[in-house]
């Protein structure tokens, strides 16, 4: 279950860092750097999770044959500012809803685990609300 959250916030950060480089338009310098900024965050929800695979005596599994197999949230380009937006906010949404239900599955059998489970969802959660805002306020 760890792998696959671990995978998945790998995809999301290739996807960020690819949307980041290729955003254009007139408002691309304002979106970029959200896309970078969640793009680092999203690395570091990477780490947590492997360190934690490798705390519980588990290998995490960063091999790119598999990587987007695993992954919760797909790895879409985006061709435009805006489809890039809603790419990352699709994605978003699928690892908040990953993320509860692995939460839900854990319970209060492994307390530390949880917890830095609920401390990325509460992460994903507000980058879902800036990628709203984002689409609400036009791509700006």
């Amino acid at each position: 279950m760890l792998n696959e959250a671990l995978a998945t916030e790998i995809v999301c950060m290739l996807r960020y860092k690819r949307h980041y480089f290729m955003a254009r338009g007139v408002h691309a310098e304002t979106v970029a750097a959200e896309f970078l900024q969640h793009a680092q965050q999203e690395l570091e929800h990477a780490d947590q999770i492997a360190a934690r695979i490798v705390q519980l005596g588990g290998e995490p599994d960063f091999s790119p044959d598999t990587l987007t197999r695993r992954s919760h949230a797909e790895y879409v380009p985006g061709n435009t500012l805006v489809d890039m937006i809603k790419e990352d906010l699709v994605a978003e949404r699928i690892a908040i809803d990953s993320y509860k239900e692995m939460i839900g599955v854990i319970g209060d059998d492994d307390p530390t685990t949880r917890r830095m489970l609920e401390s990325i969802l509460a992460v994903e959660e507000e980058h879902a609300d800036d990628l709203a805002g984002l689409l609400d306020a036009g791509g700006r």
